[in-house]
């Protein structure tokens, strides 16, 4: 299996792109989208600059390892939005956490759903738990049934599908007759009416203290 392309727009608005290196929530040198010295060159050091190509090229060269690290982790094939979201996890845990993880422990004993909960385990710092509530609604739900968010919370999905499917056609409707300008002025009217009796009661209201 691969990495599909919602998948990777997810897992890049999960880490973010940084162009500087900076130390992350534990104090690891990090770099472009969520590089560490762990995956290799470049090292993250103090003052250490890329650009956005450099970047992205990077995230292309270790995700790949991440991919690999899941896909031959386990034992049988998942559907492609439940594999998308270990392989989120494994790029933030490590192949090696991932190897020995409750997750894999639980799909290996055919336990799917108790390995979906078992995502949210690995809770540390407080500041992941909303990435890890993101991977678990990711894992457990279709990307027909909804789009995947980068943490539980936000606002609106991370991607759409490239073949997003096309919505049905709506049946044409006549457009209704257009009324006569006597029925329209007869409207007007009403309206005006009703907003003068309605002025006395709300001037009152703004005089209530």
């Amino acid at each position: 299996m691969d990495l599909s392309a919602v998948g990777r727009a997810v897992l890049i608005a999960r880490e973010g792109r940084r162009l500087e290196a900076y130390r992350d929530s534990v104090g690891v040198w990090t770099i472009g989208i969520g590089h560490t010295a762990a995956a290799g060159p470049p090292i993250p050091r103090a003052g250490l600059r890329i650009d956005a190509a450099e970047a992205d090229a990077i995230f292309v060269r270790d995700v790949a390892a991440f991919v690999r690290t899941v896909a031959e982790a386990l034992p049988e094939p998942l559907p492609q939005h439940a594999f998308d979201a270990l392989v989120s996890l494994c790029f933030n845990i490590g192949p090696a956490a991932f190897r020995r993880s409750t997750v894999l422990r639980r799909l290996r004993a055919g336990d799917r759903m108790g390995a979906g909960e078992a995502i949210l385990m690995w809770n540390r710092p407080a500041a992941i738990i909303p990435r890890r509530q993101g991977e678990f609604d990711q894992f457990r739900t279709p990307y027909e049934a909804a789009l995947p968010r980068a943490r539980r919370g936000d606002a609106q999905p991370v991607s759409t599908p490239v073949s997003a499917p096309v919505p049905a056609a709506r049946p044409t409707v006549p457009p209704a007759a257009r009324p006569s300008w006597r029925a329209r002025l007869r409207d007007w009217l009403a309206r005006v009416a009703l907003t003068a009796s309605l002025r006395p009661d709300q001037d009152r209201s703004h005089d209530v203290h």
